[in-house]
Protein backbone atom coordinates (compact mmCIF):
# COMPACT_ATOMS: atom_id res chain seq x y z
CA UNK A 1 0.00 0.00 0.00
CA UNK A 2 1.48 3.36 -1.01
CA UNK A 3 1.65 6.09 1.83
CA UNK A 4 -0.66 7.95 0.26
CA UNK A 5 -3.33 5.50 0.36
CA UNK A 6 -2.27 4.82 3.91
CA UNK A 7 -2.78 8.55 4.77
CA UNK A 8 -5.97 8.69 3.04
CA UNK A 9 -7.66 5.76 5.22
CA UNK A 10 -6.11 7.26 8.63
CA UNK A 11 -7.72 10.57 7.78
CA UNK A 12 -11.33 8.91 6.74
CA UNK A 13 -11.39 6.93 9.85
CA UNK A 14 -10.63 9.87 12.07
CA UNK A 15 -13.22 12.16 10.19
CA UNK A 16 -15.75 8.65 10.81
CA UNK A 17 -14.39 8.26 14.26
CA UNK A 18 -15.04 12.31 15.09
CA UNK A 19 -19.18 11.56 13.26
CA UNK A 20 -19.46 9.03 15.34
CA UNK A 21 -18.88 10.96 18.38
CA UNK A 22 -21.28 13.20 17.47
CA UNK A 23 -24.24 10.79 17.06
CA UNK A 24 -26.76 10.01 19.92
CA UNK A 25 -25.98 11.11 23.61
CA UNK A 26 -23.18 13.42 24.23
CA UNK A 27 -20.09 12.64 26.09
CA UNK A 28 -20.42 15.75 28.17
CA UNK A 29 -24.18 14.83 28.75
CA UNK A 30 -23.36 11.64 29.75
CA UNK A 31 -20.90 12.38 31.96
CA UNK A 32 -23.10 14.54 33.88
CA UNK A 33 -25.90 11.85 34.17
CA UNK A 34 -23.96 9.64 35.94
CA UNK A 35 -22.35 12.45 38.49
CA UNK A 36 -25.93 13.45 39.10
CA UNK A 37 -27.16 9.44 39.79
CA UNK A 38 -24.00 8.97 41.88
CA UNK A 39 -24.31 11.90 43.32
CA UNK A 40 -27.24 10.79 45.72
CA UNK A 41 -26.43 8.05 48.05
CA UNK A 42 -30.08 6.64 48.12
CA UNK A 43 -29.54 5.93 44.22
CA UNK A 44 -26.72 3.60 45.10
CA UNK A 45 -28.57 1.87 47.88
CA UNK A 46 -31.59 1.45 45.49
CA UNK A 47 -29.04 0.21 42.98
CA UNK A 48 -27.58 -2.49 45.52
CA UNK A 49 -31.26 -3.67 46.62
CA UNK A 50 -32.78 -3.76 42.91
CA UNK A 51 -30.37 -5.00 41.33
CA UNK A 52 -30.40 -8.19 43.77
CA UNK A 53 -33.90 -8.68 44.29
CA UNK A 54 -37.29 -8.32 42.48
CA UNK A 55 -38.07 -4.48 41.54
CA UNK A 56 -41.53 -5.10 42.95
CA UNK A 57 -40.55 -6.33 46.31
CA UNK A 58 -38.49 -4.09 46.95
CA UNK A 59 -41.15 -0.90 46.31
CA UNK A 60 -43.88 -2.98 47.93
CA UNK A 61 -45.08 -0.22 50.67
CA UNK A 62 -45.72 -1.88 54.22
CA UNK A 63 -48.03 1.14 55.47
CA UNK A 64 -50.20 -0.17 52.28
CA UNK A 65 -50.28 -3.85 53.00
CA UNK A 66 -50.67 -3.41 56.92
CA UNK A 67 -53.65 -0.90 56.04
CA UNK A 68 -55.88 -3.16 53.97
CA UNK A 69 -57.76 -5.49 55.10
CA UNK A 70 -59.95 -7.48 53.51
CA UNK A 71 -63.40 -6.96 55.53
CA UNK A 72 -66.07 -5.78 54.19
CA UNK A 73 -69.40 -3.89 55.14
CA UNK A 74 -71.38 -5.58 52.58
CA UNK A 75 -70.93 -8.70 50.62
CA UNK A 76 -73.01 -11.40 48.24
CA UNK A 77 -74.05 -14.69 50.13
CA UNK A 78 -73.44 -17.00 49.29
CA UNK A 79 -69.62 -17.00 48.23
CA UNK A 80 -69.99 -19.85 46.38
CA UNK A 81 -66.86 -22.74 45.95
CA UNK A 82 -64.45 -24.01 44.25
CA UNK A 83 -62.31 -21.20 43.79
CA UNK A 84 -61.75 -21.13 39.98
CA UNK A 85 -58.68 -21.16 37.82
CA UNK A 86 -58.24 -20.73 34.43
CA UNK A 87 -53.99 -21.21 34.45
CA UNK A 88 -52.49 -20.63 31.47
CA UNK A 89 -54.78 -19.04 29.09
CA UNK A 90 -57.03 -16.32 28.82
CA UNK A 91 -60.38 -17.13 29.18
CA UNK A 92 -61.25 -14.80 31.76
CA UNK A 93 -63.97 -13.58 30.86
CA UNK A 94 -65.55 -16.81 30.08
CA UNK A 95 -64.63 -17.37 34.19
CA UNK A 96 -65.75 -14.10 35.24
CA UNK A 97 -69.56 -14.73 33.79
CA UNK A 98 -69.39 -17.93 35.12
CA UNK A 99 -68.59 -16.79 38.24
CA UNK A 100 -71.03 -14.16 38.19
CA UNK A 101 -74.31 -16.52 37.27
CA UNK A 102 -73.31 -19.47 39.52
CA UNK A 103 -73.62 -17.03 42.89
CA UNK A 104 -77.51 -16.92 41.80
CA UNK A 105 -77.64 -20.57 40.34
CA UNK A 106 -76.54 -21.95 43.49
CA UNK A 107 -79.39 -20.35 45.58
CA UNK A 108 -82.04 -21.78 42.86
CA UNK A 109 -80.61 -25.11 43.48
CA UNK A 110 -79.98 -25.20 47.10
CA UNK A 111 -76.41 -25.87 46.54
CA UNK A 112 -73.15 -24.45 48.08
CA UNK A 113 -70.76 -25.41 45.41
CA UNK A 114 -70.59 -25.89 42.04
CA UNK A 115 -69.22 -24.78 38.76
CA UNK A 116 -70.17 -24.07 34.66
CA UNK A 117 -68.19 -25.60 32.07
CA UNK A 118 -66.22 -22.71 31.36
CA UNK A 119 -64.36 -24.96 28.07
CA UNK A 120 -68.04 -24.99 26.77
CA UNK A 121 -67.87 -21.13 25.91
CA UNK A 122 -64.52 -21.54 25.35
CA UNK A 123 -64.71 -24.38 22.28
CA UNK A 124 -67.05 -22.67 20.84
CA UNK A 125 -65.74 -19.00 20.63
CA UNK A 126 -63.16 -20.47 18.97
CA UNK A 127 -65.20 -21.78 16.54
CA UNK A 128 -67.32 -18.95 16.09
CA UNK A 129 -64.77 -16.49 16.23
CA UNK A 130 -62.65 -18.25 13.26
CA UNK A 131 -66.13 -18.03 11.42
CA UNK A 132 -66.61 -14.63 12.08
CA UNK A 133 -62.89 -13.13 10.94
CA UNK A 134 -63.30 -15.38 7.28
CA UNK A 135 -66.30 -12.81 6.96
CA UNK A 136 -64.61 -9.89 8.01
CA UNK A 137 -61.48 -10.36 6.22
CA UNK A 138 -63.15 -11.05 2.74
CA UNK A 139 -64.73 -7.72 3.71
CA UNK A 140 -61.14 -5.93 4.72
CA UNK A 141 -60.16 -7.55 1.17
CA UNK A 142 -63.10 -5.99 -0.54
CA UNK A 143 -62.88 -2.56 1.02
CA UNK A 144 -59.85 -1.67 2.25
CA UNK A 145 -57.14 -3.67 1.13
CA UNK A 146 -54.95 -7.41 1.92
CA UNK A 147 -52.23 -4.83 2.88
CA UNK A 148 -54.32 -2.01 4.77
CA UNK A 149 -53.46 -0.88 8.62
CA UNK A 150 -56.96 -2.64 9.60
CA UNK A 151 -55.73 -6.30 8.44
CA UNK A 152 -52.50 -5.61 9.85
CA UNK A 153 -54.22 -5.33 13.21
CA UNK A 154 -56.34 -8.40 12.55
CA UNK A 155 -53.37 -10.20 12.15
CA UNK A 156 -52.04 -9.84 15.22
CA UNK A 157 -53.47 -12.51 17.26
CA UNK A 158 -56.61 -14.28 15.46
CA UNK A 159 -56.85 -16.84 18.11
CA UNK A 160 -56.59 -14.59 20.76
CA UNK A 161 -58.47 -16.17 24.06
CA UNK A 162 -59.83 -12.85 24.92
CA UNK A 163 -63.20 -10.70 24.91
CA UNK A 164 -66.05 -8.76 25.36
CA UNK A 165 -68.99 -9.09 27.08
CA UNK A 166 -71.96 -8.88 23.94
CA UNK A 167 -69.88 -12.15 22.65
CA UNK A 168 -70.38 -13.86 25.48
CA UNK A 169 -74.08 -12.93 25.09
CA UNK A 170 -73.41 -14.22 21.65
CA UNK A 171 -72.67 -17.52 23.33
CA UNK A 172 -74.62 -18.43 25.72
CA UNK A 173 -78.01 -17.30 24.46
CA UNK A 174 -76.94 -19.95 20.91
CA UNK A 175 -75.04 -22.47 22.91
CA UNK A 176 -76.36 -22.53 26.30
CA UNK A 177 -74.26 -23.22 29.54
CA UNK A 178 -73.41 -27.43 31.53
CA UNK A 179 -72.00 -28.12 34.43
CA UNK A 180 -68.74 -28.74 34.49
CA UNK A 181 -68.84 -31.97 35.65
CA UNK A 182 -70.63 -32.89 31.98
CA UNK A 183 -66.99 -31.53 30.27
CA UNK A 184 -64.03 -30.63 32.39
CA UNK A 185 -61.25 -28.74 30.95
CA UNK A 186 -58.70 -30.43 28.47
CA UNK A 187 -55.18 -29.99 28.65
CA UNK A 188 -54.84 -27.06 25.69
CA UNK A 189 -58.11 -25.27 27.61
CA UNK A 190 -55.80 -24.60 30.93
CA UNK A 191 -52.46 -23.60 28.56
CA UNK A 192 -53.68 -22.38 25.33
CA UNK A 193 -50.65 -21.22 23.61
CA UNK A 194 -50.11 -24.19 21.30
CA UNK A 195 -53.43 -24.71 20.12
CA UNK A 196 -53.79 -20.91 19.53
CA UNK A 197 -50.51 -20.92 17.82
CA UNK A 198 -52.07 -23.22 15.12
CA UNK A 199 -54.92 -21.56 14.86
CA UNK A 200 -53.22 -18.27 14.07
CA UNK A 201 -50.83 -19.89 11.12
CA UNK A 202 -53.63 -21.01 9.83
CA UNK A 203 -55.90 -17.96 10.04
CA UNK A 204 -53.39 -15.70 8.54
CA UNK A 205 -52.98 -18.13 5.83
CA UNK A 206 -56.74 -17.60 4.73
CA UNK A 207 -56.53 -14.17 5.32
CA UNK A 208 -54.00 -13.98 2.30
CA UNK A 209 -55.43 -16.39 0.48
CA UNK A 210 -59.29 -14.25 0.94
CA UNK A 211 -57.14 -11.49 -0.28
CA UNK A 212 -56.16 -13.36 -3.36
CA UNK A 213 -59.53 -15.18 -4.09
CA UNK A 214 -60.87 -11.58 -4.01
CA UNK A 215 -58.75 -10.03 -6.74
CA UNK A 216 -59.33 -12.78 -8.73
CA UNK A 217 -62.83 -12.20 -8.98
CA UNK A 218 -63.51 -15.43 -7.14
CA UNK A 219 -68.27 -15.92 -7.40
CA UNK A 220 -69.83 -15.69 -4.02
CA UNK A 221 -71.03 -18.73 -3.98
CA UNK A 222 -67.25 -20.20 -4.26
CA UNK A 223 -66.40 -18.33 -1.57
CA UNK A 224 -68.23 -19.56 0.60
CA UNK A 225 -67.48 -23.05 -0.19
CA UNK A 226 -64.01 -21.72 0.40
CA UNK A 227 -65.04 -20.42 3.75
CA UNK A 228 -66.84 -23.60 4.94
CA UNK A 229 -63.34 -25.57 4.04
CA UNK A 230 -61.23 -23.62 5.82
CA UNK A 231 -63.49 -23.16 9.05
CA UNK A 232 -63.71 -27.08 8.63
CA UNK A 233 -59.80 -27.04 9.42
CA UNK A 234 -60.34 -24.92 12.44
CA UNK A 235 -62.65 -26.98 13.77
CA UNK A 236 -60.51 -29.51 13.16
CA UNK A 237 -57.37 -27.87 15.46
CA UNK A 238 -60.22 -26.96 18.27
CA UNK A 239 -61.85 -30.44 18.46
CA UNK A 240 -58.95 -32.69 18.56
CA UNK A 241 -56.91 -30.38 21.51
CA UNK A 242 -60.13 -29.65 23.21
CA UNK A 243 -62.53 -32.72 21.89
CA UNK A 244 -65.99 -33.11 20.60
CA UNK A 245 -68.36 -30.92 23.16
CA UNK A 246 -71.15 -32.98 24.60
CA UNK A 247 -74.89 -32.38 22.61
CA UNK A 248 -76.55 -33.74 25.68
CA UNK A 249 -75.78 -34.59 29.53
CA UNK A 250 -77.22 -35.67 32.65
CA UNK A 251 -76.74 -33.86 36.05
CA UNK A 252 -76.67 -35.57 39.35
CA UNK A 253 -76.22 -33.60 42.63
CA UNK A 254 -77.05 -33.41 46.41
CA UNK A 255 -78.44 -30.08 47.70
CA UNK A 256 -77.55 -28.59 51.07
CA UNK A 257 -79.98 -30.97 52.89
CA UNK A 258 -77.79 -33.89 51.17
CA UNK A 259 -80.90 -34.77 49.22
CA UNK A 260 -79.70 -36.46 45.83
CA UNK A 261 -81.34 -34.30 43.05
CA UNK A 262 -81.35 -35.04 39.02
CA UNK A 263 -81.57 -33.39 35.67
CA UNK A 264 -82.08 -35.95 32.93
CA UNK A 265 -80.59 -36.06 29.69
CA UNK A 266 -80.61 -32.56 28.26
CA UNK A 267 -78.94 -30.09 26.10
CA UNK A 268 -76.77 -27.06 27.07
CA UNK A 269 -79.40 -24.99 25.73
CA UNK A 270 -82.28 -26.36 27.23
CA UNK A 271 -80.55 -26.18 30.43
CA UNK A 272 -79.49 -22.60 30.31
CA UNK A 273 -83.05 -21.81 29.42
CA UNK A 274 -84.82 -23.57 32.19
CA UNK A 275 -82.46 -24.08 35.18
CA UNK A 276 -80.11 -20.82 34.37
CA UNK A 277 -82.25 -17.63 32.40
CA UNK A 278 -84.90 -17.72 35.15
CA UNK A 279 -82.02 -16.33 37.84
CA UNK A 280 -79.38 -15.13 35.70
CA UNK A 281 -80.82 -13.70 32.35
CA UNK A 282 -77.58 -12.33 30.40
CA UNK A 283 -79.96 -10.47 28.02
CA UNK A 284 -81.03 -8.77 30.76
CA UNK A 285 -77.72 -6.72 31.44
CA UNK A 286 -76.18 -3.58 30.45
CA UNK A 287 -72.39 -2.97 29.17
CA UNK A 288 -71.43 0.30 30.65
CA UNK A 289 -67.95 1.33 30.58
CA UNK A 290 -65.94 4.51 31.59
CA UNK A 291 -63.78 6.30 28.95
CA UNK A 292 -62.95 10.03 29.76
CA UNK A 293 -61.37 10.38 26.77
CA UNK A 294 -62.37 14.20 25.52
CA UNK A 295 -63.76 13.18 22.18
CA UNK A 296 -65.87 9.73 23.41
CA UNK A 297 -68.67 11.65 25.61
CA UNK A 298 -70.20 10.62 28.07
CA UNK A 299 -74.55 9.39 27.54
CA UNK A 300 -73.16 8.08 24.60
CA UNK A 301 -73.18 4.29 23.20
CA UNK A 302 -70.06 3.19 21.38
CA UNK A 303 -69.24 0.06 19.27
CA UNK A 304 -65.47 -1.27 18.24
CA UNK A 305 -65.13 -2.40 14.35
CA UNK A 306 -64.35 -5.77 13.92
CA UNK A 307 -64.61 -6.44 17.32
CA UNK A 308 -66.89 -9.53 17.75
CA UNK A 309 -67.30 -13.70 17.70
CA UNK A 310 -70.93 -13.84 15.76
CA UNK A 311 -71.75 -12.20 12.06
CA UNK A 312 -74.30 -9.72 12.51
CA UNK A 313 -73.64 -9.05 16.39
CA UNK A 314 -72.47 -5.96 17.88
CA UNK A 315 -70.29 -4.73 20.80
CA UNK A 316 -71.99 -2.08 22.45
CA UNK A 317 -70.82 0.21 25.52
CA UNK A 318 -72.58 2.47 27.15
CA UNK A 319 -70.11 5.54 28.01
CA UNK A 320 -70.55 6.71 31.86
CA UNK A 321 -68.32 8.77 34.64
CA UNK A 322 -66.85 6.07 36.76
CA UNK A 323 -69.35 7.51 39.89
CA UNK A 324 -72.13 6.15 37.52
CA UNK A 325 -70.05 2.92 37.39
CA UNK A 326 -69.45 2.98 40.90
CA UNK A 327 -73.17 3.55 42.07
CA UNK A 328 -74.49 0.77 40.12
CA UNK A 329 -72.05 -2.06 41.02
CA UNK A 330 -73.11 -1.12 44.29
CA UNK A 331 -76.76 -1.88 43.82
CA UNK A 332 -75.98 -4.65 43.01
CA UNK A 333 -74.01 -6.25 45.73
CA UNK A 334 -76.37 -4.95 48.27
CA UNK A 335 -79.11 -6.81 45.87
CA UNK A 336 -76.80 -9.82 46.16
CA UNK A 337 -76.06 -10.05 42.60
CA UNK A 338 -72.37 -10.27 41.60
CA UNK A 339 -70.74 -7.96 38.85
CA UNK A 340 -69.11 -8.82 35.67
CA UNK A 341 -66.01 -6.20 35.22
CA UNK A 342 -63.25 -5.48 32.97
CA UNK A 343 -59.80 -3.37 34.49
CA UNK A 344 -56.18 -3.05 33.74
CA UNK A 345 -54.66 -5.62 36.37
CA UNK A 346 -51.13 -5.42 36.17
CA UNK A 347 -51.06 -1.52 37.03
CA UNK A 348 -50.30 -1.52 40.77
CA UNK A 349 -50.79 -4.90 42.08
CA UNK A 350 -49.91 -7.03 44.48
CA UNK A 351 -50.75 -10.73 43.87
CA UNK A 352 -49.13 -12.07 46.68
CA UNK A 353 -50.91 -9.83 49.16
CA UNK A 354 -54.23 -9.58 46.45
CA UNK A 355 -53.36 -5.80 46.82
CA UNK A 356 -54.91 -3.94 43.96
CA UNK A 357 -54.11 -0.18 45.28
CA UNK A 358 -52.70 2.79 44.00
CA UNK A 359 -49.80 3.32 46.70
CA UNK A 360 -49.28 -0.82 47.40
CA UNK A 361 -45.75 0.25 45.89
CA UNK A 362 -43.58 2.96 46.73
CA UNK A 363 -41.97 3.84 43.23
CA UNK A 364 -41.06 7.54 44.47
CA UNK A 365 -39.21 6.35 47.56
CA UNK A 366 -37.07 3.82 45.43
CA UNK A 367 -37.19 5.74 41.99
CA UNK A 368 -38.19 9.46 42.25
CA UNK A 369 -40.91 8.60 40.23
CA UNK A 370 -44.33 9.41 40.69
CA UNK A 371 -46.96 7.21 39.75
CA UNK A 372 -49.68 6.72 37.49
CA UNK A 373 -47.87 9.29 35.50
CA UNK A 374 -50.41 9.85 33.32
CA UNK A 375 -54.44 10.94 34.16
CA UNK A 376 -56.74 8.14 32.81
CA UNK A 377 -57.75 9.41 29.73
CA UNK A 378 -54.34 10.08 28.53
CA UNK A 379 -53.16 7.08 29.36
CA UNK A 380 -55.93 5.59 26.93
CA UNK A 381 -54.79 7.69 24.20
CA UNK A 382 -51.14 6.95 25.35
CA UNK A 383 -51.19 3.08 24.81
CA UNK A 384 -50.21 2.89 28.82
CA UNK A 385 -53.31 1.48 29.91
CA UNK A 386 -56.20 -0.70 28.32
CA UNK A 387 -58.50 -3.52 29.76
CA UNK A 388 -56.39 -6.49 30.31
CA UNK A 389 -58.45 -8.84 32.39
CA UNK A 390 -61.97 -9.42 33.72
CA UNK A 391 -63.19 -10.67 37.19
CA UNK A 392 -66.33 -10.29 39.43
CA UNK A 393 -66.95 -7.97 42.47
CA UNK A 394 -68.94 -9.50 45.04
CA UNK A 395 -68.42 -7.07 48.12
CA UNK A 396 -67.75 -3.06 49.03
CA UNK A 397 -67.42 -1.71 51.82
CA UNK A 398 -69.80 1.92 52.09
CA UNK A 399 -69.37 4.65 54.10
CA UNK A 400 -71.93 5.69 56.54
CA UNK A 401 -72.97 9.46 56.37
CA UNK A 402 -71.33 10.52 60.02
CA UNK A 403 -68.12 7.70 58.99
CA UNK A 404 -64.93 10.01 58.10
CA UNK A 405 -62.79 8.83 54.69
CA UNK A 406 -59.27 8.30 55.33
CA UNK A 407 -57.31 8.72 52.21
CA UNK A 408 -54.71 6.83 50.36
CA UNK A 409 -51.52 7.86 50.94
CA UNK A 410 -50.80 9.79 47.48
CA UNK A 411 -52.97 11.13 45.90
CA UNK A 412 -54.50 9.87 42.33
CA UNK A 413 -53.33 12.57 39.67
CA UNK A 414 -49.91 14.84 40.60
CA UNK A 415 -50.41 17.99 38.63
CA UNK A 416 -49.26 17.78 34.68
CA UNK A 417 -48.75 19.63 31.68
CA UNK A 418 -52.46 19.89 30.01
CA UNK A 419 -54.21 19.14 33.02
CA UNK A 420 -55.53 22.58 32.81
CA UNK A 421 -57.03 21.26 29.31
CA UNK A 422 -57.86 17.94 30.55
CA UNK A 423 -60.08 19.47 33.25
CA UNK A 424 -61.84 21.25 30.73
CA UNK A 425 -62.57 18.85 28.70
CA UNK A 426 -64.09 16.38 31.16
CA UNK A 427 -66.33 19.05 32.68
CA UNK A 428 -67.54 19.79 29.30
CA UNK A 429 -68.10 15.77 28.70
CA UNK A 430 -70.07 15.88 32.63
CA UNK A 431 -72.47 18.70 31.67
CA UNK A 432 -73.59 17.16 28.37
CA UNK A 433 -77.21 15.25 29.68
CA UNK A 434 -75.83 14.71 33.27
CA UNK A 435 -77.67 12.47 35.34
CA UNK A 436 -78.36 12.19 38.69
CA UNK A 437 -77.59 9.56 40.93
CA UNK A 438 -78.20 9.47 44.93
CA UNK A 439 -74.42 10.12 45.79
CA UNK A 440 -72.75 6.87 47.58
CA UNK A 441 -69.20 6.79 49.18
CA UNK A 442 -67.16 3.56 48.48
CA UNK A 443 -63.95 2.72 50.32
CA UNK A 444 -62.92 -0.52 49.13
CA UNK A 445 -63.77 -3.65 47.06
CA UNK A 446 -64.08 -7.38 46.89
CA UNK A 447 -62.88 -8.92 44.12
CA UNK A 448 -63.41 -12.65 42.84
CA UNK A 449 -60.37 -13.41 40.61
CA UNK A 450 -60.19 -16.80 38.06
CA UNK A 451 -56.16 -17.46 39.16
CA UNK A 452 -56.72 -20.20 41.73
CA UNK A 453 -56.27 -20.24 45.68
CA UNK A 454 -54.13 -17.40 45.83
CA UNK A 455 -53.40 -15.23 49.55
CA UNK A 456 -57.59 -14.26 50.69
CA UNK A 457 -58.79 -17.79 48.54
CA UNK A 458 -58.34 -16.64 45.44
CA UNK A 459 -59.74 -13.17 46.35
CA UNK A 460 -58.51 -9.38 45.90
CA UNK A 461 -58.64 -6.10 47.61
CA UNK A 462 -59.27 -3.48 45.32
CA UNK A 463 -59.25 0.19 46.32
CA UNK A 464 -62.22 2.24 45.52
CA UNK A 465 -58.75 5.05 44.19
CA UNK A 466 -57.86 2.10 42.16
CA UNK A 467 -61.49 1.57 40.82
CA UNK A 468 -61.67 5.02 39.23
CA UNK A 469 -58.13 4.98 37.55
CA UNK A 470 -58.18 1.43 36.34
CA UNK A 471 -61.43 -0.34 36.53
CA UNK A 472 -63.26 0.59 32.49
CA UNK A 473 -66.15 -1.57 32.40
CA UNK A 474 -68.60 -3.17 34.85
CA UNK A 475 -72.42 -5.36 33.37
CA UNK A 476 -75.48 -4.54 35.64
CA UNK A 477 -78.74 -5.73 35.63
CA UNK A 478 -80.88 -3.23 34.09
CA UNK A 479 -83.02 -3.25 36.78
CA UNK A 480 -80.79 -0.79 38.63
CA UNK A 481 -80.30 1.36 36.04
CA UNK A 482 -82.56 4.93 35.95
CA UNK A 483 -84.56 4.92 32.91
CA UNK A 484 -82.99 8.03 31.10
CA UNK A 485 -79.49 6.01 31.04
CA UNK A 486 -81.32 2.91 29.29
CA UNK A 487 -82.49 5.77 26.81
CA UNK A 488 -79.20 6.15 25.73
CA UNK A 489 -79.45 2.32 24.33
CA UNK A 490 -81.79 3.15 21.78
CA UNK A 491 -79.18 5.56 20.06
CA UNK A 492 -76.90 4.33 17.10
CA UNK A 493 -73.72 3.28 18.17
CA UNK A 494 -70.40 5.53 17.07
CA UNK A 495 -67.76 3.02 15.82
CA UNK A 496 -63.94 3.14 17.30
CA UNK A 497 -61.54 2.19 15.01
CA UNK A 498 -60.72 -1.55 15.72
CA UNK A 499 -57.39 -0.70 17.90
CA UNK A 500 -58.94 1.15 20.16
CA UNK A 501 -58.18 0.26 23.43
CA UNK A 502 -62.07 0.07 24.04
CA UNK A 503 -61.82 -2.98 21.82
CA UNK A 504 -59.25 -4.81 24.59
CA UNK A 505 -60.11 -7.10 27.70
CA UNK A 506 -58.01 -10.19 28.25
CA UNK A 507 -54.63 -10.70 27.26
CA UNK A 508 -53.24 -13.78 26.27
CA UNK A 509 -51.09 -14.38 29.63
CA UNK A 510 -53.67 -12.56 32.03
CA UNK A 511 -53.46 -16.09 34.46
CA UNK A 512 -50.04 -15.09 34.13
CA UNK A 513 -49.34 -11.65 36.17
CA UNK A 514 -46.77 -11.76 38.76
Amino acid sequence: MSRSVANQNIKFFKTESKMASNKGVSVEILTKLKADFTSDKKNLLAQNVCSKYDTLDVCLSRRAVEGNHHIYNCKVNPEVKPVTNQKSSGRCWIFAIVNAIRQQFVQSKSIDSFEFSQMHLYFWDKVERANYLLDVYEEVARTEGADSRTMMFLMTDPSCDGGQWHMLVNLITKYGLMPKSAWPDAYSATSSRRMNSMINTKMRSFAKRMGDLVKDGVSEDEMKKIKQKMLSEIYGIVSICLGTPPETFKWEYYDTSKKYCKVDEITPLEFYEKHVKPVYNVEDKVCFVNDPRPNNGYNKLYSVKYLGNMTGQKTVYLNQPVEVLKYLTVASVKSNEVVWFGCDVGKHFCRKQGLLCLDIHDYELTFNLTMPALNKADRLLFGESLMTHAMAISGVSVEQPDEKKEPETKPTEEPKDGDAEQKDASETKQAEEKVTLHPVTTTKWRVENSWGDDKEKGYLMMSDKWFSEFVYEVVVDKKFVPEEILDVLKQEPIILPPWDPMGALACRDCGRHE
